[in-house]
């Protein structure tokens, strides 16, 4: 069922430095490809790329709880400026990874670019904490998120019972892994028409906040800075919020190797997606405030569904399935995407060489898909996952700035290299110096969670020497491995 791909995996941790490292060609290699080769095939379109990436990013957060951003920022007008600068941040990083994406036409996303410019260590500590901690409990926080809202209907007029919850999320973790499994072409559909669900339940929301602004509901735009208690403390938790909220528009860097015409569609498919969402969540905010005060929107507990009770009566029960249709599609384009750095870094001997098998008839990634889930149902049914994820929410962004200023230093390390896109280098820059900063004010304003991240964090380079250096393991460890 299952078929070494064409690319071998090299136990001594030896990594890709613009030469194939005696490895056979990769998918964008011009040498000639081995006859009955098994590869992943190029599937995704700018249509499916830009669903990956608009369908990633929407999640529960716009939906449920933008009161992150206004907590830590204490101001409506505050909270709005900082929405819209997330956006064009991540704007910036997109077409940061715009330009890595097509130099490097090889899937992995941070992993593969940090590999290429820093080397073996990082990249290895980059997908060693992926696997173990933030993939699986990311994967349950927005599948809990899924649970909760598609049981919501269900449950009107009491609390839904916890277990239900776990057990109906449980049903669709699996069901997202079994399709990522089985088909890419069919998991690339269903991703298009989730996204179409996540933008029409943008719109159902944009929509009458804009005849609210035509009637003149503008009282909770007025002082709209008044009240801001905030102080720079806040700014690393407000910026957080902000760019998990956008969290996503690197995913499709993870599949480079599907992507038909990479030089084109990658650029295209992420400025695209990035215009659409920022749009779509600025206005979004603001049609909140037409209906919610700063106070009511701190107090719920589901925005989207308080500002539909207010507005749409009964059509308000639809709110919560679209919600859990957008958590499903950040599901599916979450594990589409990190199960293909889970793939590369096995390709380079980072993971178990089992990881970088592809299913001979299905021509997916089957075992960097599932390896997922085993971990996931653990965190889902006995980790804390907010604490986890705040615990990692820097390493995140630190390995993400690390993969921008390795852009910066590709520039002069390797100037030949093809670049068919290229950012003015101010961009990269202020990108990379961005996240590094706020990484360090995160460390100084929360050094207890901050410092447990970073601590997991640093596991990973015990575990570089342990699975990937020495060479001198007993042949039981070996078997094991």
């Amino acid at each position: 069922m299952l078929r070494k791909t064409a690319v071998t995996t090299v136990s001594n941790g030896s990594y890709l430095q613009g030469e194939s490292n005696g490895r056979l060609p990769s998918m964008d290699s011009e040498q000639p490809t081995q006859e009955g080769k098994v590869v992943l095939k190029k599937k995704v379109t700018l249509l499916r790329g830009i669903s990956i990436i608009i369908g990633t990013i929407i999640g529960a957060g716009i939906f449920i709880s933008p009161k992150g951003i206004l907590k830590n920022t204490g101001s409506v007008g505050m909270s709005l400026i900082l929405w819209t600068a997330c956006g064009v941040l991540s704007l910036f990083g997109a077409l940061c990874y715009a330009e890595l994406g097509t130099c490097i036409k090889k899937s992995g996303g941070h992993y593969t670019y940090i590999l290429e410019a820093f080397g073996p260590l990082p990249a290895f500590v980059r997908v060693w904490v992926e696997l173990l901690i933030i993939r699986p409990a990311a994967t349950a926080v927005i599948s809990l998120a899924f649970g909760r809202y598609i049981l919501e209907p269900f449950f009107m007029q009491c609390e839904i019972p916890e277990l239900a919850i776990k057990l109906i999320t449980a049903v669709g973790i699996t069901l997202v892994m079994v399709l990522n499994s089985t088909s890419v072409s069919w998991s690339a559909r269903i991703q298009i028409f989730l996204t179409f669900c996540k933008l029409v339940a943008i719109l159902i929301i944009i929509v009458p906040g804009v005849i609210q602004l035509i009637k003149g509901e503008t009282q909770h735009f007025k002082n709209a800075f008044a009240g801001n208690d905030a102080n720079v403390m806040g700014l690393p938790l407000a910026f957080y919020s902000g760019m998990y909220a956008y969290s996503g528009w690197f995913y499709l860097n993870f599949v480079t190797e599907e992507v038909e015409n990479p030089e084109k569609n990658i650029p295209l498919a992420i400025c695209i997606s990035m215009i659409i969402v920022t749009v779509g969540y600025v206005l979004t905010n603001v049609a909140y405030f037409t209906t919610i005060s700063a106070g009511e929107l701190l107090l719920s507990k589901a925005v989207a569904v308080t500002f539909a009770e207010r507005l749409m009566g009964d059509f308000s029960l639809a709110v919560p399935v679209f919600v859990a249709l957008s958590c499903f599609g950040s599901m599916n384009g979450g594990i589409f995407a990190v199960s293909r750095m889970f793939f590369v870094a096995s390709r380079e001997g980072h993971l178990p060489e089992i990881l970088s098998m592809i299913h001979v008839r299905k021509h997916t990634p089957l075992p960097a898909v599932i390896v997922l889930h085993p971990l996931t149902m653990i965190m889902l049914f006995n980790g804390d996952l907010y604490s986890l994820l705040n615990f990692l929410s820097f390493a995140r962004w630190l390995f993400i700035g690390l993969a921008v200023a390795g852009l910066i230093y590709l520039r002069y390390k390797r100037p030949d290299m093809p670049r068919p896109f290229k950012v003015p280098l101010f961009i990269p820059a202020l990108f990379s110096f961005t996240c590094l900063f706020m990484v360090a004010l995160s460390l100084y304003s929360d050094p207890v969670n901050t410092g447990i991240g970073f601590a997991i964090t640093l596991t990973g380079v015990p575990a570089y020497y342990l699975f990937i250096v020495w060479d001198k393991k007993p042949k039981w460890f070996r078997k094991l491995l």
